[in-house]
């Protein structure tokens, strides 16, 4: 079975995620996507609403499944017998980062990062940026899912951001 791992924070999901999923979703027999845990960081939502929101969002491709992860990337890999890490590429910058995490990635485990450009739609975007956009009352609703705007606009008028 092909297996590939789309990790990252998605707090919240954007439909550039959803993208690189869906593609990764085509391309391989399983896809998880992992919410990973970073205890430095404090997110807007939960990891266990990220996770909620990523199944409302993904159950459209019965072949993605949604976990969560605290620690080396390649640790998770490991354990659950996935041999490939899918990651969007927005710009240059993001090509300069990832490409050092993947040849670490690769050196430590053996598990290969496969990189996707990202949508031209969707090259601008990110889960920070669209929180910043939507808390100052701008219009992010064709960059979300729309469930996933509802949770946003609730949590921000909650005062919770």
């Amino acid at each position: 079975m092909r297996r590939a791992v789309c990790p990252g924070s998605y707090d919240p999901v954007t439909n550039g995620h959803l993208d690189i999923v869906g593609r990764a979703a085509k391309l391989f027999d399983e896809v998880v996507v992992a919410v990973m845990i970073n205890k430095n960081k404090k997110g807007l939502f939960t990891v266990e609403e990220r996770m909620e929101m990523l199944r409302e969002v993904t159950e459209q491709w019965p072949n993605v499944r949604i976990d969560s992860w605290h620690g080396l990337l390649v640790d998770y890999c490991r354990e659950n017998e996935i041999g490939a890490i899918v990651k969007g590429l927005r710009a240059v910058s993001d090509f300069d980062y990832e490409l050092q995490m993947a040849q670490m990635n690769q050196r430590l485990s053996g598990v290969e990062t496969l990189f996707m450009s990202t949508n031209p739609l969707y090259s601008f975007l990110a889960s920070s940026l669209v929180k910043e956009v939507a808390a100052y009352g701008g219009d992010v609703s064709n960059l979300l899912p729309p469930s996933v705007e509802e949770r946003l606009r609730q949590r921000l008028a909650d005062g919770n951001a």
